[in-house]
C-alpha cells in the first residue's frame, strides 16, 4: 500500500495573492494529517513564491508525520535543511521562469554537485530523494549520487492519460522503477497525479510513497480538503 504525501504549496499560493495569513498552510497540514496523509510535502522555492521559511519551521514543529522539503540543490537550501532536518529532501531542478516543476532533475550532468550536499544531508540524518524522469540512465546516475529514494517524474504519464501514449509513458515508468529496485532504491513518484489517473501508478514496482498536492487543494475547493484527501488516501489504499 503506498503511502500518500500530501503537498501544501497551493494553499500558500492562495494566501500570498492576498498578502495576508489565511489560508493557512500549517493549518492545512494539520488537516490533511487529520484525514489520512502519511506525510506532508513542502517546496520551499529560490523566490518564495509560495512556502515561506517560515513556514518550514512551523511545520517541523507541529505536524506529527513526516515532513519532506522540495528544494534546489544550492547551498542556501542545503543550508537551511541542515538547519531544519526535516524527515526528508527531494532536490528537484528549479527555473525562476517556470509556473511549475517542468522536468526531472539532470543527476547525470549534475553529478558531482549532488554527491557532496547528498553527503551532507545523510550524515546529518536526513533522507535524500532525488525527483527524476523516467529514465534508466538518470536512475544509474541516482544509485552513483548516493541518494537511496528516487521520486519519479509522473507528469509525462498525466498529461497523456486517456490516450494511445498512456501505455507507452506507464512504460517507461514501470521500466524506471524496477531498474532503482533492482539497484536498491525506493521509489516514490508525483507530478501531475489525481483521482482519475492515480490507480495504474500505483502498480509501479517497490513503490513506497506518491506525493500529491494540485489536484488535492483543486477538489477541496468544491469537497473541503479533509474529503478531498480522504478521496485519495482510500483510492491509493
Amino acid at each position: 500500500m503506498a503511502l500518500l504525501g500530501v503537498n501544501i504549496d497551493h494553499v500558500a499560493t492562495l494566501r500570498n495573492a492576498r498578502g495576508g495569513v489565511v489560508p493557512d498552510p500549517i493549518q492545512a497540514a494539520l488537516v490533511a494529517e487529520a484525514n489520512g496523509a502519511d506525510g506532508i510535502t513542502a517546496h520551499l522555492r529560490e523566490d518564495r513564491r509560495h512556502i515561506k521559511d517560515a513556514d518550514m519551521t512551523a511545520l517541523k514543529q507541529k505536524i506529527a508525520t513526516r515532513l519532506n522539503m522540495e528544494m534546489a540543490n544550492t547551498d542556501e537550501m542545503v543550508s537551511i535543511a541542515l538547519a531544519l532536518k526535516p524527515y526528508m529532501v527531494t532536490l528537484v531542478p528549479e527555473r525562476r521562469q517556470e509556473l511549475t516543476t517542468e522536468g526531472g532533475l539532470d543527476v547525470i550532468s549534475h553529478l558531482e554537485a549532488l554527491q557532496e550536499n547528498t553527503k551532507k544531508l545523510q550524515n546529518a540524518g536526513i533522507k535524500v530523494s532525488l525527483f527524476i524522469d523516467a529514465d534508466l540512465a538518470q536512475v544509474e546516475a541516482s544509485k552513483a549520487s548516493g541518494a537511496t529514494i528516487i521520486e519519479l517524474h509522473t507528469g509525462p504519464y498525466c498529461e497523456v492519460f486517456g490516450t494511445q501514449k498512456q501505455a507507452e509513458k506507464l512504460d517507461l515508468l514501470m521500466k524506471a522503477a524496477a531498474h532503482a529496485v533492482k539497484l536498491g532504491i525506493e521509489v516514490n513518484a508525483g507530478h501531475g497525479l489525481n483521482c482519475e489517473n492515480v490507480s495504474p501508478v500505483l502498480a509501479l514496482p517497490g513503490l513506497i510513497e506518491l506525493n500529491i498536492g494540485h489536484s488535492i487543494i483543486s477538489d477541496a475547493v468544491f469537497s473541503g480538503l479533509g474529503p478531498a484527501v480522504r478521496r485519495m488516501k482510500d483510492l491509493i489504499s
